[in-house]
C-alpha cells in the first residue's frame, strides 16, 4: 500500500476528517470528532512518514522493526511512526489503523459518537 492507498483508506472511515496543517506543523491529519487517528508529515526531509496509535504491546513489538519508531513527541502515548509505508504488509497497516481509529472514537462521549457515526458532527 502507497501513500495515496492509505490516504483514501484512512479518509472512508466513518466521521473520518482530514486536515492539513501548514507551517511550522507540516501534518495531514485524520480525526474523527476532535480525536486523531492518524496524520502524514508533509515536509522535507519527513515527507509522507505516517503515524497512528498502537496497542502497549504492539508498540513495544513494532518499535523493535527497522523503519518504525516510537513517533517524535507522541512515543509516550504510544503513537510510532512508519517510515516508509510500503514496507509495512497492506493487511497488517490497515489491521494497525483500524485499531486506531476504534480508539479515537472510543474516545468520544456516547452522544458525540452517535453524532458522528451518523454523519451529524457539531
Amino acid at each position: 500500500m502507497d501513500t495515496t492507498q492509505l490516504k483514501k483508506f484512512c479518509a472512508k472511515f466513518p466521521g473520518a476528517v482530514s486536515t492539513l496543517h501548514g507551517h511550522p506543523s507540516n501534518i495531514l491529519t485524520y480525526a474523527v470528532g476532535d480525536k486523531t487517528f492518524a496524520y502524514f508529515k508533509t515536509s522535507e526531509p519527513e515527507r509522507w512518514r505516517f503515524s497512528i496509535k498502537v496497542t502497549p504491546d504492539r508498540f513495544l513489538e513494532l518499535t523493535g522493526v527497522p523503519g518504525i519508531k516510537p513517533a517524535r513527541w507522541m512515543g509516550r502515548f504510544r503513537w510510532i511512526t512508519i517510515v516508509d509505508v510500503r514496507s509495512v504488509p497492506a493487511d497488517y497497516l490497515r489491521e494497525l489503523v483500524e485499531w486506531s481509529y476504534r480508539e479515537a472514537l472510543g474516545k468520544l462521549s456516547r452522544k458525540r459518537r452517535a453524532l458522528v457515526l451518523n454523519g451529524i458532527d457539531p
